[in-house]
């Protein structure tokens, strides 16, 4: 009875398993891009440092590279380690509106046009489990041992990354995405994790808007 029941139930579940992304984006300021040009991406924010989500930055990073080959992203520990020592988890600004007061010393700005960064990509946000129900149960006895039951969880990624232009010394854009994907774990003798992947989600529509806004014509 389970060889037909349990294949079932988990189609069922994977057809079900989705996610949803909300994209709101607003530009001030038109790009503009040069060859030689480079662009970071931070995610400095104390929301981000608590959620431990950093490596959302270097998915977006890495989504970046991988839909335009040459766009040159510097990585944030190789940023980190150019700026030193204003970029330091204990010197670096909190948010997005302190690095305009940055650019007053001459000696950062000198770095960055080593580097020929001409956007900072600040990212903050976090994923995180909204509700979860139901339940699963495990047990051991002298004809073997399973678990049983079933249990969903509703996550949501809410990212924001403001795109700071370096020359105007001011937001040049703004794009938000908010994904949310419910994740199912049906159990019959071996559970099975059915994932809404909702930062991985999030992440690949972030990359998207970035690349799209950079690619804009002047």
């Amino acid at each position: 009875m389970l060889r037909l029941v349990y294949p079932v139930l988990v189609c069922a579940l994977l057809y079900g398993c989705k996610s949803h992304t909300v994209i709101d984006r607003h530009q001030e300021i038109p790009v503009a891009m040069e060859s030689g040009d480079s662009i970071v991406l931070l995610g400095r924010s104390t929301r981000l440092a608590e959620s431990g989500d950093h490596d959302f930055v270097d998915c977006v990073g890495n989504a970046l590279e991988t839909r335009n080959a040459n766009l040159d992203v510097v990585k944030e520990n190789e940023f980190v380690d150019a700026m030193y020592p204003w970029f330091e988890s204990t010197t670096a600004p909190t948010e997005v509106s302190m690095l305009e007061h940055l650019f007053n010393n001459d000696a950062i700005t000198e770095r960055f046009e080593e580097l020929a960064i001409k956007y900072l990509i600040w990212i903050e946000g976090r994923t995180e489990t909204l509700e979860s129900i139901g339940g699963i149960t495990c047990s051991i006895g002298p004809g073997g041992g399973g678990c049983f039951g079933y249990k969903s969880w509703d996550d949501e990624a809410d990212y924001v990354a403001a795109i700071w232009d370096i020359d105007q010394q001011a937001d040049a854009a703004r794009i938000g995405t908010r994904t949310n994907g419910t994740s199912y774990m049906p159990a019959v003798i071996i559970p099975i994790p059915l994932l809404a992947r909702v930062k991985h989600t999030a992440c690949d529509a972030m990359a998207g808007q970035i690349a799209d806004y950079l690619s804009m014509p002047k």
